[in-house]
């Protein structure tokens, strides 16, 4: 299969319909990171997002819709706080988590009564959604575990041959996945850390609490389960940056081309030419990390990063993802 990367527009847009009525994928732009869209309606389309990405089955979809959707054809919408989020936060990058009306592919959800839903800012994925004017599951357009792809070139880089179709609307500003919401009981509760913090959606909502997955519990969302946004080289994350730049030494003594991942007020520890410098704010951070793992893993035999002080707000979703990125298998 040949994979085309082209620019959004009417053409394009025309052919993406086409390529999802069919049961293929198409890749599309968000404001966090690309996603890997099929026709949420179709069991076939579903599945073979799982195969081409070689996720595991277990792992639920996100379902993509434009903002002048009609959710009510979707979910049961009960909680009233759920509007407040809604006219807060979307279109953004906040996913939410409904009772399913049983409209798409069981698949999406892994058999769950839930349905995870999703409104892009990303005016490319926009003008895509309305365009195609139907659901589309979506998980990031990458290979499982590997770093999720912020540009068309990280998508093309891990699925060139395996999707027909890559809609680019440049690199993504976010940088890390939504933030994914459950609104089915009396107040909201984070199943995964993301761009919308815990502390924003309580401002709104009076309450927000943080899910704990149990052992053995199927899980409600995406990146609550497995290793994932992993580089393919070696990484190893420290809590002192005096720990980090000794193992930093100790690579490079063995003959290891090492990297440093870190914010910049610690770049001056290791040689110069050798920082992946994620910056010094939350959000240069996010909109840095995927970037920043790709590009090391195109040089270095290890990645030596450093794990940021600052734990709140957008941090935490930065954290939970440098966490499972330098995590084992």
């Amino acid at each position: 299969m040949q994979t085309q990367i082209r620019k959004i527009d009417a053409e394009s847009l025309a052919l993406a319909k086409e390529l999802l009525l069919q049961g293929e994928m198409v890749a599309f732009p968000t404001e966090t990171v690309y996603g890997l869209g099929a026709d949420a309606r179709s069991d076939e389309a579903v599945l073979n997002i799982y195969r081409v990405k070689g996720r595991p089955q277990d792992n639920p979809l996100i379902v993509h819709v434009h903002k002048g959707f009609d959710l009510n054809t979707l979910v049961y919408d009960e909680r009233p706080y759920a509007a407040k989020l809604r006219e807060a936060f979307l279109p953004g990058p906040l996913t939410l988590v409904y009772r399913s009306r049983g409209t798409v592919s069981k698949i999406v959800s892994c058999g769950l009564d839930t349905l995870a839903v999703r409104v892009p800012s990303h005016p490319g994925a926009q003008a895509f959604l309305k365009y195609v004017d139907l659901p589309v599951a979506a998980p990031s357009a990458n290979l499982s575990k590997h770093v999720s792809p912020v540009s068309a070139q990280h998508v093309f880089y891990d699925l060139q041959g395996r999707i027909p179709l890559i809609l680019d609307g440049g690199a993504c500003s976010g940088g890390i996945e939504s933030t994914v919401c459950d609104v089915t009981g009396p107040y909201p509760t984070v199943l995964r850390q993301g761009l919308v913090s815990r502390e924003m959606i309580e401002k709104v909502a009076g309450r927000c609490d943080v899910y704990v997955p149990k052992a053995g519990e199927q899980v409600r969302s995406p990146g609550m389960k497995y290793k994932h946004y992993a580089p393919k080289c070696r990484t190893c994350l420290f809590d002192s940056a005096e720990e980090a730049a000794a193992r930093f030494a100790a690579f490079e003594k063995e003959g290891q081309r090492a990297y440093a991942l870190c914010e910049s007020k610690y770049a001056g520890m290791f040689p110069q030419g050798r920082v992946l410098d994620l910056g010094d704010k939350p959000e240069e951070m996010a909109a840095r990390l995927y970037a920043l793992l790709r590009e090391g893993e195109q040089v270095a035999d290890v990645i030596v990063a450093i794990r940021p002080a600052e734990h709140d707000g957008i941090m935490a979703g930065v954290l939970n993802r440098l966490n499972k990125a330098c995590a084992g298998d």
